[in-house]
């Protein structure tokens, strides 16, 4: 059990890139930021790494041009296995390149030669993105599994869309919400709003009649 008022873990970093100097220099100013940082000359080398090691690394940087396994596959291979975000560097920064980083999920992008000024900022600005990201990715995993959990969820929550003009992820925000609030389970308030809404129908229907005679 972690001491009170303990100072929460450092964010860690994977390194890969088969110039040491650039390792070095990259190495040394993440941990004057504050990272953590592990550092793989190869492809295998990393994977071998996270292997062996029961942490995470909350960002890999990748180069893109190494022998062996490039930095793209590596991004691959990290995705596949446990969903890394991958920062890029690369010596050139044409749009071939670039466009291949952003297909394999890159949160960010460095050239070499690196002006040191700009790697922490860059570090912290990649970090960002991939945690909107994976909070984005877990919002649309609850909310497709309620979804899933009743046909009535599903309706009361485009009935709340188009009552209320907005989008898929705020009605059902809305109506999570108002099921918390009141203690009670998220089908049954969806079932009232489904009962409400054919009553009203209901009502506007037979007003609709008499109308008309």
């Amino acid at each position: 059990m972690s001491a009170v008022g303990a100072a929460p873990a450092k964010r860690l970093i994977l390194l890969v890139d088969d110039d040491v100097l650039i390792l070095g220099l990259l190495g040394k100013f993440l941990q004057l930021a504050g990272y953590d940082v592990r550092i793989a000359t190869s492809g295998a080398m990393a994977l071998a790494m996270l292997a062996e090691s029961g942490r995470v690394p909350d960002l890999a940087l990748l180069d893109v041009a190494m022998p062996g396994m490039s930095g793209l596959e590596l991004a691959e291979r990290l995705h596949a296995d446990g969903d890394i975000p991958v920062m890029f560097l690369s010596g050139t920064d044409d749009q071939a390149t670039v466009r291949q980083a952003i297909d394999g999920g890159a949160v960010g992008y460095l050239v070499k030669p690196v002006d040191t000024a700009r790697i922490a900022p860059s570090v912290q600005a990649a970090l960002a993105r991939a945690d909107e990201l994976r909070q984005l990715r877990g919002s649309e995993s609850r909310l497709t599994q309620a979804l899933g959990q009743g046909r009535e969820v599903g309706m009361a929550v485009g009935i709340l869309m188009e009552r209320n003009k907005t989008d898929r992820e705020t009605a059902f925000r809305t109506l999570r919400e108002h099921a918390r609030s009141h203690q009670r389970k998220l089908n049954d308030v969806a079932a009232e709003i489904l009962q409400a809404t054919e009553t009203l129908n209901l009502f506007g229907a037979r007003a609709g009649e008499r109308e008309r005679k």
